[in-house]
């Protein structure tokens, strides 16, 4: 991870995401930008919270932890986001594990400002109100598609979601065999349920497997089990 006391580039980041007038102008000289690269960890669940973060660029996984050890995947997030807005609020624990996909910049926000500027500026409630109502939404339409949809669906979206950047294009075909033994986990399924999916996927030619992992031969037909993208 990178902090990088860039305020032209977060001003740039603010007028890009029409979010300038979001913030009180006294709290902008207070934010820093955090650069983190893929495979880094924005926050983990349980660490306490001191800062909110605004993401602006890149894509991150949102996943959490049972006290079993198990992990489920929850969404995948693009720009722009909110990390740590309910934390800040309830002033509680990070409730999620938050991980870089791709490289990602996040604005960062500490409490301290938040509270010393925000509570009583009506543009920033009103924009946090809105994050907080469409991750509401959001994760009621997850637990039942996570309920509903079948194993070979919920491979597809998250082979999807971690070979997509944030515009959509696909930038991986490859997908590493670490990927693979942890998708089982973050998908809600048994290691050998999602070897045989994924055996049947290699005998319809949609991918190859290999040692190192898999390779997406036919993108287009595996994009078109799915209708959308259930983790985004």
């Amino acid at each position: 991870m990178k902090i990088m006391e860039d305020q032209e580039l977060i001003k740039h980041y603010l007028q890009v995401h029409n979010i300038e007038n979001t913030f009180p102008e006294a709290m902008i000289p207070y934010f820093s930008l955090h650069r983190f690269h893929p495979g880094e960890l924005i926050c983990s669940q349980g660490e306490a919270a001191h800062h909110m973060y605004v993401q602006v660029k890149g894509k991150v996984k949102v996943y959490t932890t049972s006290s079993l050890g198990k992990t489920l995947v929850l969404s995948f997030k693009n720009p722009l986001e909110v990390i740590g807005e309910i934390e800040y609020l309830r002033g509680i624990s990070f409730l999620n594990t938050v991980e870089a996909v791709s490289s990602v910049d996040m604005i960062t926000i500490h409490h301290r400002r938040l509270d010393q500027y925000g509570k009583a500026y009506p543009p920033l409630l009103q924009f946090l109100l809105d994050i907080i109502s469409r991750k509401f939404c959001l994760k009621s339409d997850f637990l039942t598609f996570n309920l509903l949809y079948p194993v070979e669906i919920r491979l597809a979206s998250y082979l999807m979601s971690v070979s997509m950047d944030e515009t959509n294009s696909c930038t991986n075909k490859q997908i590493s065999a670490e990927h693979l033994r942890d998708a089982a986990n973050l998908i809600g399924t048994s290691p050998r349920h999602l070897n045989r999916i994924i055996r049947q996927f290699c005998e319809k030619g949609l991918m190859v497997r290999s040692k190192d992992g898999i390779a997406i031969r036919d993108w287009e037909k595996l994009e078109s089990l799915v209708s959308h993208n259930i983790y985004e």
